[in-house]
């Protein structure tokens, strides 16, 4: 199929075709996409010869479609389709249409087509570099410019899995420091598309070779000081990114349910999968801080799941996540052994189980998912691998039995709410209150609270037992 085949069988472009007479060019991701087979639903048109602004007021009228100012000072405008899910960022070009592309990150995100005629525009040699899966930058000026553009070679070897030329590391290597200068709302953006990729632990490897990932994850520098121990074949830098590699490949061997689920977007605007990597990431923050090792040269890490949760909430906070990311992500930290532990009892029932399904509720797919990649990260020279096959297997039995009960889970009935409560117990909002609900709610979760007469003596005992 030509370039003129292409653009007439999309049937968005074909329309802006047969209703204007303008010079229009798609260029950007959506030609990169064409030439890799891979289907767009954001296409980036330059009009030529029309003030940028007016062209897409026109065009949002014949699509009835939503008009979006999103710069107007360079003029960017997008377009977005009533399907919700298509639209068109158009734009004048700055300067020449080659000046323009020119002015871009990378040689493959530089080609322009035209709607006109299907002719290729390509002066920076971003279709063999395509064909050769190589990431090029072009010009140092365009770092100096907008140094997102670092972050964003990295997302696209996250998602294609290219290699990086070495003019272009030793450039990411030059810049590093630029990264802090964009807002953290636009790196979070990046940094949760290269988490979602297939190759994000390799472009990960890469960043820190580049120097640009300690520039964005401070934690790394400590990450890095925890050597190998009898649990852990790598330091925990290295380990950081295999959890990350294997929660991929769990994800690529799952069943289409547990891959529904995590390809599920709940909050931010993008997977649970790039979300339980970035928490995968970070899972072991904690362990610096808590790090003691014994008289027998056993390595120590004590609650470094709850002090890496805490950590994580610091920085996240800093970063701009949302409240939701952040809880997802603390969450997944914070119980990332939890699993585990819970078939690590001696007698492992349904109502065990059903306890920690009512705990992580629709997290709990996610949260196995982080013990597994844990522990296949982790293969020191006391961890066997009939070990490993022990614990894979018992998470896959809490696995599935999640899966199988967690539609009919249905939420625990608030019994008795803090006045009934305090009216009972004849006491004021207090810690003590907010530790007896507390109580009260992991009752319930555990089953051992069923009633409300049940609910009433639990709390008068408890009372009567901590204060």
């Amino acid at each position: 199929m030509n370039f003129t085949e292409k653009i007439k069988s999309d049937k968005i472009l074909n329309t802006i075709i047969e209703n204007f007479h303008n010079e229009i060019y798609l260029v950007g991701g959506a030609v990169r996409d064409f030439f890799m087979g891979i289907d767009s639903h954001d296409r980036d048109l330059i009009v030529i010869d029309e003030d940028a602004k007016e062209f897409s007021l026109r065009v949002a009228k014949l699509f009835d479609a939503v008009y979006v100012p999103l710069d107007e000072e360079n003029k960017i405008y997008r377009i977005v389709m009533p399907n919700k899910i298509d639209y068109l960022d158009i734009t004048n070009p700055i300067g020449s249409l080659e000046k323009d592309l020119m002015r871009r990150d990378l040689t493959i995100n530089a080609l322009a087509i035209s709607l006109r005629n299907g002719d290729l525009i390509d002066i920076c040699g971003g279709l063999t570099d395509i064909k050769n899966k190589t990431i090029n930058y072009i010009l140092d000026n365009n770092f100096v410019d907008d140094p997102l553009r670092l972050l964003r070679i990295y997302r696209f070897q996250a998602i294609y899995g290219f290699d990086i030329s070495v003019d272009t590391v030793e450039a990411v290597c030059k810049y590093a420091k630029l990264i802090k200068k964009p807002s953290v709302e636009r790196v979070n953006y990046e940094l949760l598309r290269m988490f979602g990729g297939k190759y994000a632990d390799i472009a990960l490897t890469n960043m820190d070779k580049a120097c640009l990932l300690q520039e964005i994850f401070p934690f790394v520098a400590e990450l890095k000081k925890v050597p190998p121990n009898s649990h852990h074949h790598l330091d925990l830098f290295n380990h950081s990114i295999e959890t990350v590699k294997q929660i991929q490949i769990i994800y690529e061997n799952s069943d289409s349910n547990v891959k529904e689920h995590m390809d599920s977007v709940d909050f931010g605007g993008h997977s649970r999968l790039a979300h339980i990597k970035m928490a995968a990431f970070m899972h072991d923050i904690g362990k610096f801080s808590t790090w003691t090792i014994e008289e027998n040269g056993r390595h120590r890490f004590i609650k470094h799941d709850d002090i890496g949760a805490k950590i994580a909430q610091k920085f996240l906070k800093e970063m701009h996540f949302s409240n939701k990311q952040i809880n997802y992500i603390c969450q997944m930290i914070k119980n990332h052994i939890y699993p585990s532990s819970v078939m690590s009892s001696p007698q492992i029932t349904d109502k065990i189980m059903m306890r920690y399904l009512r705990k992580m509720d629709r997290n709990c797919v996610d949260n196995i998912i982080l013990a597994k990649a844990d522990r296949l990260s982790a293969r020191g020279p006391e961890i066997t691998e009939q070990i490993v096959r022990q614990n894979i297997d018992s998470l896959n039995k809490l696995l599935d039995f999640c899966l199988n009960n967690i539609e009919i889970l249905k939420p625990i009935p608030i019994l008795l709410n803090g006045n009934d409560v305090m009216k009972l117990l004849n006491i004021a909002p207090s810690p003590e209150l907010g530790a007896i609900m507390n109580a009260l709610h992991e009752a319930q979760i555990s089953g051992d609270v069923l009633t409300l007469e049940h609910a009433r003596e639990f709390v008068i005992s408890y009372k009567a037992k901590n204060f």
